[in-house]
């Protein structure tokens, strides 16, 4: 009992308003992570590089990115988004379609080759790319 008549109210309230920052940049650093992977215009060594500073330095490297590509981190997820309704707008998806596909861009974290291929193909299937534009992209994205 002694220990808790120790604890003071403003001490109560520095954790928990630690604990609130401590969320926060955990939230910001796993956003700029998932930017991190998802940037088109990033090399793979170049992404390499920002996950090597962001884990070696965590604060700074973060402030870096969020100073460096904060821009860019809207556009690309606003990107992904406009492209799916640009598509059921047109009516190569249908709602159905376009629900299952926001659905799982949501769940996705990481992009892998598989996931590329098959969206590639289901664009490809509803008459979005000719079958040389298909191969074209799946060949860069096997690259």
């Amino acid at each position: 009992m002694e220990v808790l008549a120790s604890i003071t109210f403003g001490q109560v309230l520095l954790t928990v308003l630690e604990i609130a920052l401590l969320a926060t940049w955990v939230w910001v650093a796993a956003g700029v992570i998932l930017d991190v992977y998802r940037s088109p215009d990033l090399s793979p060594a170049a992404k390499a590089g920002w996950i090597f500073v962001i884990v070696l330095i965590p604060l700074l490297g973060v402030m870096i990115y969020v100073i460096a590509r904060g821009d860019k981190m809207g556009q690309h997820e606003i990107g992904a988004e406009r492209q799916l309704e640009d598509l059921r707008d047109r009516g190569v998806l249908t709602n159905e379609e376009f629900q299952r596909a926001s659905e799982r861009r949501a769940r996705r974290t990481t992009a892998s080759r598989a996931d590329d291929v098959a969206a590639l193909e289901d664009l490809r299937d509803h008459g979005v790319l000719t079958d040389e534009e298909f191969h074209r992209a799946k060949d860069k994205a096997a690259a």
